[in-house]
């Protein structure tokens, strides 16, 4: 008995040390966990993304020029949004680790309240630029109808996914880490931009949410969409029609007039005469 404790103790011991040794990988390269099935997603042909010149918190200028080749995370945000608060932590660990080859960027709409801004950077502790973004800048990337709102732009400058509301921070580093041509264990896959990233690219779209284009034809759809895309939202906000139901899905003025297009379109061809049916002695 006392001769095989030994020989157990070193097997568990060399099983508890390969555990070890394994957990530590996976730590170290969380995005070798994934499983076989998850993806994740980049535009299939990017738009570079807005150019910005800021006075940074700090007092010196943030332009994304300055980060050119590294990965961007151009992260919007504000001191009173509970989710941005949150993520902060997160995006302060991801700039830590990948130093040298990542560069987050945050941009604040908090409303000329610098001093707020420069409190909670302090207490949190950031380490990356922060820059108070103005109206015009916004807009310019699509009017931020959420927080947070992040942007992933390559090497180049390009923007290749957004995302808005709080995410898991494991499926940033999944990207940063494709972005910058690191071993994961995912699929990439590339989609067209319709909208969801500039809502310039909103005339490319098919469907657009809260527009239900299933009763039209083909022809008839091409027709609405064309409608959406050359027509103005009274609501204000100054967008198209096609523009507006992607910017504001709780817009009830689009809402109710790209419906009224469909209505009218959709009773196009059943308002016709039908045709005259042959009498029996022709």
């Amino acid at each position: 008995m006392s001769s095989q404790f030994p020989a157990r103790y070193v097997q568990q011991s060399r099983r508890s040390l390969l555990l070890y040794l394994i957990a530590s990988l996976l730590l170290s390269f969380p995005a070798l966990v994934l499983a076989q099935d998850n993806v994740i997603r980049f535009v299939r042909n990017p738009d570079p993304a807005p150019q910005f010149h800021l006075p940074g918190l700090d007092g010196k200028p943030v332009t994304l020029a300055d980060a050119h080749g590294k990965v961007v995370l151009l992260n919007f945000w504000a001191t009173w949004c509970g989710p941005c608060r949150a993520e902060i932590p997160d995006l302060i660990e991801l700039q830590t680790k990948y130093t040298n080859r990542l560069q987050i960027i945050g941009l604040t709409v908090d409303e000329d309240d610098a001093a707020a801004v420069k409190k909670v950077v302090e207490e949190t502790g950031i380490n990356y630029p922060v820059a108070m973004a103005s109206s015009d800048l916004r807009m310019k990337y699509g009017g931020i109808t959420a927080l947070p709102t992040s942007f992933m732009l390559d090497a180049e400058g390009r923007v290749m996914q957004k995302h808005e509301g709080l995410r898991d921070p494991l499926l940033y580093e999944y990207e940063i880490r494709a972005l910058l041509g690191m071993p994961i264990n995912a699929r990439v896959e590339t989609f067209d931009d319709t909208g969801q990233i500039f809502l310039a690219h909103a005339d490319r779209a098919s469907e657009l949410p809260g527009v239900d284009l299933s009763k039209l034809t083909p022809p008839q759809k091409l027709a609405a969409l064309h409608r959406f895309n050359a027509e103005t939202c009274t609501c204000g906000c100054k967008f198209t029609l096609a523009q507006c139901r992607i910017w504001d899905r709780n817009c009830a003025i689009s809402k109710a007039r790209t419906a009224k297009i469909v209505t009218e379109l959709s009773g196009a061809t059943s308002h016709k005469a039908p045709p005259a049916k042959s009498s029996p002695g022709a």
